[in-house]
């Protein structure tokens, strides 16, 4: 048993205990057997300037942007086996640009019974209390710090205890490719085009946190009681990050706001996330509880377990579980020579020896070979080393057909690739999908609630060419799940792979059986081989099937 309040962490609030939490982890990694390390219920404040610097590279955020090549977090366990860290009910306060936690190169490790936040969020949340001829009046919450000068706004954090600087700052201006709309009436979350900050004239700080925007025009403008949700889009970090680790739990959390990116679980095994919730405090004025995604799962083998979750308030999907294709660019003999294709994803290895690969035609998304990995250079995920770069030696020679044209190719890691259990979870006030899956492994979608998400409740893609998201599945159930107020124009469940030619079926093996559906387009399938959708309770609506064989459509 370790107690952080032991190692000088003030469970009062007052002090900064990130160096002393960072100590304790030191001396868990010493020690042998199983460890706990627990927090004395309290307030427990995390600053950046503590936090050692740690240059990571990770799925789906900055790529290789050099500008956030170092990540830093509250909780760093790299290295340390059989251990659980328990907040015991106690409140974590993170500032600035800072993540949650990291979990690498570690084995049957816990993080359970906490609450967290962040003091001064990335993304902004202003709620329309007024509006006039020309002009609105927005309310900003406590924890978004601004300044008004020159008759426009700029958004910051608060200042740093150490040198009295503020960590980030932002003007109204370089807001506007994250914007979304939350109606707080209906309960909606959707992306608008319309930007708040358009065609602005001045804004004016009324005091007691109001904003006046003025646009010059005599119209109206609408949107009282709208709450416009606004972010800078560069994903810097993840809030909980898992890398090389094993048997991986994250539960019984209280999570107000996931700063950078989400859970995010990369080239790992095993891991669990259940009875969290994902919600900010709405008398805190703030409906974001996300930057991006609440969980994304890239490259994960084993078992990935998501059960008994809230999930109120992401920008961007609520999970999302798949793989990676990376192209190929040249070949030399058993060598291939691969690309990191999107701006996102980069830096870390995609294979180590002996992994299983599958090669891809990139068009038609079928595959037209296996082999074993003999040999790996490339990026090691700590260092800037070969970022966008990557080669791999295989065990067998090249098919004839990639040796011809290797551009038109892409290989997935298939070892890499879980079976995956999604029960018993809520999603609500998503702008996007609740769920994204793309994996060969068994897949499980059940009881859950999808609650007026502004795209498909469930998405099932491949991609060798947007955002180059792997792979095939072939072996799906989505069952008892509830499909509530669907949005329009989009089907509630969707099985879009993003294939170019239609050359045989991509998908295969999927039963949808025993959900309740409240209409609209319910099942959009596409290039999908034996697909069963029966005993389903549906309040009307449509299907719509491209290129499927062997469909199966019952009571």
């Amino acid at each position: 048993m370790l107690d952080v309040t032991e190692f000088g962490a003030d469970r009062t609030g007052r002090a900064d205990s990130t160096a002393a939490v960072a100590k304790v982890l030191e001396a868990a990694r010493g020690e042998t057997g199983p460890k706990r390390l627990v927090f004395p219920k309290g307030t427990y404040q995390f600053y950046p300037d503590q936090a050692v610097p740690q240059e990571l590279y990770l799925s789906n955020t900055a790529g290789a942007d050099p500008a956030v090549r170092f990540k830093r977090f509250a909780l760093y366990v790299e290295g340390i086996d059989d251990l659980t860290i328990d907040g015991q009910g106690s409140r974590f306060q993170l500032h600035g640009q800072l993540g949650l936690f990291a979990v690498i190169g570690s084995s049957n490790v816990t993080l359970t019974n906490f609450e967290f936040d962040q003091s001064a969020p990335r993304v902004i949340d202003l709620t329309i209390i007024e509006t006039g001829p020309g002009y609105r009046i927005v309310s900003v919450p406590a924890g978004s710090p601004y300044v008004v000068e020159g008759g426009q706004v700029s958004f910051l954090t608060e200042p740093s205890p150490y040198d009295g600087q503020s960590y980030w700052r932002y003007s109204s201006d370089q807001l506007s490719n994250g914007q979304q709309v939350f109606d707080p009436v209906a309960g909606l979350a959707s992306r608008r085009p319309a930007w708040l900050f358009e065609g602005v004239v001045s804004v004016t700080d009324l005091g007691e946190r109001r904003l006046r925007i003025d646009y010059g025009s005599e119209a109206t403008p609408d949107g009282l009681g709208l709450v416009y949700s606004l972010r800078e889009v560069t994903r810097d970090t993840a809030a909980g990050f898992i890398w090389q680790s094993k048997d991986v739990a994250v539960t019984d959390l209280k999570a107000r706001y996931l700063h950078g990116f989400g859970i995010l679980g990369q080239f790992s095994e095993n891991i669990v996330v259940a009875g969290n919730e994902f919600a900010t405090d709405r008398t805190s004025g703030r409906i974001a509880a996300a930057f991006a995604d609440f969980v994304q799962m890239s490259g994960v083998k084993g078992t990935v377990t998501i059960t008994g979750n809230t999930f109120d308030g992401a920008h961007d999907d609520a999970i999302n579980i798949h793989g990676t294709y990376l192209p190929i660019t040249k070949i030399d003999g058993r060598s291939l020579h691969l690309r990191y294709a999107h701006h996102e994803t980069a830096g870390f290895p995609q294979f180590a020896v002996g992994d299983e690969l599958e090669i891809a035609n990139r068009a038609s998304l079928r595959a037209v070979g296996q082999a074993t990995v003999t040999a790996v250079t490339g990026p090691t995920g700590r260092d800037s080393h070969e970022l966008t770069t990557m080669s791999v030696v295989l065990d067998r020679d090249v098919p004839a057909e990639v040796l011809a044209d290797p551009e038109a190719f892409a290989v997935e890691n298939i070892t890499y690739t879980s079976s995956v259990h999604i029960a018993g979870n809520t999603f609500r006030n998503i702008p996007t999908r609740g769920v994204l899956v793309s994996t060969r492994r068994p897949a499980v979608i059940e009881d859950n609630v999808f609650d007026g998400l502004d795209m498909s409740a469930i998405l099932i893609t491949a991609d060798a060419s947007g955002w180059y998201e792997s792979g095939p599945v072939r072996d799906l159930t989505i069952r008892r799940n509830t499909f509530r107020r669907p949005a329009p124009g989009h089907a509630s469940i969707l099985i879009n792979p993003e294939n170019a030619v239609l050359d045989g079926p991509v998908h295969e093996n999927i039963r949808i059986e025993d959900n309740t559906f409240d209409g609209g387009l319910l099942v959009e399938a596409k290039s999908v081989r034996n697909l069963a959708i029966s005993n389903n309770q549906v309040a009307g609506g449509t299907f719509r099937f491209t290129a499927c064989s062997e469909i199966t459509l019952e009571n």
